[in-house]
């Protein structure tokens, strides 16, 4: 039996989704986890059948101080194991222990970040992102821009698979039913750090607001932002006009995207968001930043709107141009399901990795 270890971060949404296909195919699956943040990201256990791999990481949070220990027991990890093929991501973490391993074949996963950002923090993050791809036999991506890049870092076009992910399209659909309200649901789903803009999008809110209190917002989950989003409220006056659930599990969120009127994003980075696609399905027209991942997702006026990054102001104006519009939202919210039933749906994107496993081994 092909045996399969996948090498990830930490234990997300995405993790759990990923393992639970894997696991219903003919694959034996290993799982290792980089490491162990304090917030939990997934509550639920790993699928049935997958084997977690007890090692050096995975228990505390990453620190390079770490890496030497954690090389050495990678590599006592993929001789016990002796996995037919390895794929890890991010590229400069998990990716970089494996390569440094000499194990070969490795696949590579790009999560977004590691190419978008953490590629150009220092001549040692570009070099680990070039050597990390020239030891892959082939890397896993998101999304067109994610593509350029690697390709940028060396790595050959014919070895980068694009895999834009896609969401269960049963679990987030449209609701039909939506009633008449008095109030406007604006939501936002991302955590609450800088790299996802929450303070733009709170100050845009803040602004949109104030001209129309009809508005509401609902931002789940929560962050190292947190003190600085709420002062922007309660200095515009408009606290009492932000609902804030907490992190909502999986079962709830559905219901979330299906109330909302709009859903807003104001990232400065992204490959494809899942966020966004799971707003698409469940036919929630969206306000994101106009970001090259969000731009493949989005044709303005047509299933939502792109604002310029960073831009509080200019978000706030299509908030308020949403709103007066709000009779068209029915329209592009078709739309919206459409792009979603095309071109994100988990169960018809995901064999292809399966090929791609198969071509490389």
């Amino acid at each position: 039996m092909t045996r399969l270890l996948y090498f990830s971060r930490e234990y997300t949404v995405h993790d759990h989704r990923f393992l639970n296909t894997l696991v219903k195919s003919n694959y034996q699956i290993f799982y290792l986890c980089l490491e162990r943040k304090q917030h939990v990201l997934e509550e639920r256990d790993l699928p049935d059948g997958v084997e977690k791999i007890d090692w050096a990481g995975g228990r505390r949070p990453f620190r390079w101080i770490h890496f030497p220990g954690l090389l050495a027991d990678i590599q006592r990890v993929l001789d016990r194991v002796k996995p037919s093929l390895v794929l890890a991501g991010p590229l400069q973490t998990a990716a970089l222990l494996v390569a440094l391993s000499g194990y070969q074949p490795l696949i590579s996963m790009s999560w977004g970040y590691d190419l978008l950002i953490d590629s150009e923090r220092s001549s040692f993050w570009r070099w680990a992102t070039r050597y990390v791809l020239s030891k892959s036999a082939a890397m896993l991506g998101d999304c067109d821009t994610i593509r350029k890049k690697a390709i940028s870092y060396g790595m050959a076009d014919e070895r980068i698979v694009t895999f834009p992910w896609g969401i269960d399209l049963q679990q987030f659909s449209p609701n039909n039913t939506k009633p008449e309200r008095e109030t406007f649901a604006l939501l936002s789903t991302r955590s609450w750090e800088s790299i996802y803009g929450v303070d733009v999008l709170a100050q845009a809110f803040a602004l949109a607001a104030c001209q129309q209190p009809c508005l509401r917002l609902t931002m789940l989950g929560n962050g190292s932002m947190k003190n600085r989003v709420l002062q922007i409220f309660k200095k515009a006056g408009v606290l009492d006009l932000v609902d804030f659930p907490g992190q909502i599990s999986q079962i709830d969120l559905p219901c979330f995207y299906q109330k909302a009127a709009l859903y807003i994003c104001a990232s400065h980075s992204d490959g494809t968001s899942i966020s966004l696609l799971e707003a698409l399905a469940s036919g929630c027209p969206v306000i994101v930043s106009d970001i090259p991942g969000n731009r493949e997702w989005i044709t303005p006026g047509v299933n939502g709107w792109l604002f310029p990054d960073g831009d509080a102001q200019a978000m706030a104006q299509l908030i308020l141009h949403a709103f007066e519009n709000r009779q068209k939202l029915a329209e592009m919210s078709i739309s919206a399901r459409c792009v979603a039933e095309q071109r994100a749906d988990w169960n018809r994107n995901f064999p292809q990795i399966f090929k791609l496993f198969q071509i490389v081994l």
